[in-house]
């Protein structure tokens, strides 16, 4: 099943960022990566998209998914780390769109 998620991650990724963003998903556990496909998943289903691609639109899209989530499931106390791997996908995998500063090298 892990490789299954690595492999379905990794293919949500811009196409020259797809080595990188591989890298990167096979340092994660199961758990993390279920919690990634779980997002995305997600934001597929409820915005009928296939995700929110900028900052703003993935801020919100993930104070939703933290709501849902904590109504589903019991806090769990590394809720706060998978955010942040969450983030750290998006932004690898060209899901989220770079701030300006760091799009043009400034």
């Amino acid at each position: 099943m892990r490789r299954a998620l690595v492999a379905a991650l990794a293919l949500c990724a811009d196409g020259s960022l797809r080595p990188k963003t591989r890298r990167f998903l096979t340092g994660l556990s199961c758990d993390e990566l279920q919690f990634l496909a779980e997002f995305l998943g997600a934001s597929i289903l409820e915005c009928g998209c296939r995700y929110p691609r900028s900052r703003a639109q993935l801020s919100l899209r993930i104070g939703e998914f933290q709501k849902a989530r904590r109504a589903r499931h019991a806090a769990s106390a590394d809720h706060d780390h998978k955010i942040i791997l969450l983030r750290e996908f998006l932004f690898l995998s060209g899901l989220e769109q770079a701030p300006v500063a760091l799009r043009f090298g400034g």
